[in-house]
């Protein structure tokens, strides 16, 4: 167990703040972040160059060094090492917060394991921006980030998350943007969704309506800007009916539908069959193999 008082004067050591930057509009940067980045004495950035015109139009010259997803598992001792001596190191992403699709994560997991502050500053979010001016629910949320990009990958993903009730949120870039919405309609049906692209830049823009309506825009635009997607949850009877797709296969056929459409071992597969039908796994087995 480990209790952090983040400003009681308790560290020996520096303090690692995480410290989110604007997502195109400069202006939607805290004061308390530009008092934060000029007073660290070292930042890390994600791209130097990006981060450099940043601190060149808020008049900041604090020292500057990467971490990015190539360097960042090299990098984390480094940077620990700098705050044990006292340091105080602001990280910073291109866009928005770092650790949420960005580095960071596993910094902070270093930081905190040496027992030395995390200090995480509000600020600019794209997938929130999106989710609230989306119209849809705000109850329940769901964030996921980028799908991946291999198609048996992405199909288990949008498979797992099709029962969910909540608004799922994703990211996309515009060269995938029309792939991922035909992937969300064949495995999610034609719910209501919101694009938003270019969030605070002179060009942002809000698509609003159902998968179908979505895909015919995308495919008749000029995609350009990465994409924040907001999908409807699952609705309840729609949970019920997903959750026990399987009831008109037999066991076998379903312990055979997961091996051969996700590649599992029978023996896998048969644990999956057990837990959605709720039945003994050796139940399961004898079913499948008498058959």
């Amino acid at each position: 167990m480990q209790t952090q008082s983040s400003f009681q004067g308790k560290y020996d050591t520096g303090t690692l703040y995480i410290v989110p930057t604007p997502i195109g509009n400069l202006e939607d940067i805290t004061l308390r972040a530009i008092r934060i980045l000029k007073e660290s004495d070292l930042i890390a950035a994600e791209d130097t160059r990006n981060t450099r015109k940043l601190l060149n139009h808020l008049e900041i010259d604090t020292p500057l060094t990467s971490y990015h997803e190539h360097n960042k598992l090299t990098k984390d001792a480094s940077l620990i090492d700098k705050l044990r001596t006292g340091m105080s190191i602001a990280l910073v992403s291109d866009a928005g917060m770092p650790g949420i699709s960005d580095p960071g994560y596993e910094l902070v997991q270093g930081v905190l394991a040496a027992d030395i502050a995390v200090v995480v500053l509000p600020g600019a979010n794209a997938a929130l921006c999106a989710l609230v001016g989306s119209g849809l629910s705000t109850d329940e949320f769901y964030f996921y980030g980028f799908l991946p990009r291999k198609k048996r990958q992405k199909e288990e993903e949008l498979n797992r998350l099709k029962s969910i009730q909540a608004s799922l949120l994703f990211y996309e870039s515009p060269h995938r943007l029309v792939e991922t919405l035909e992937a969300l309609y064949e495995h999610l049906g034609d719910r209501n969704v919101t694009l938003a692209r270019e969030l605070t830049k002179r060009f942002e823009e809000y698509v609003r309506g159902s998968l179908t309506e979505t895909i015919i825009w995308a495919k008749q635009s000029e995609i350009r800007g990465e994409f924040c997607i907001v999908v409807e949850g699952a609705k309840e009877a729609e949970q019920k009916e997903q959750a026990e797709w399987w009831l008109p296969l037999s066991i076998k056929q379903h312990v055979n539908h997961h091996i051969e459409g996700y590649g599992l071992s029978s023996k896998e597969a048969i644990k999956v069959v057990a837990e959605e039908r709720k039945l003994p796994k050796r139940d399961v087995y004898q079913a499948y193999h008498v058959e």
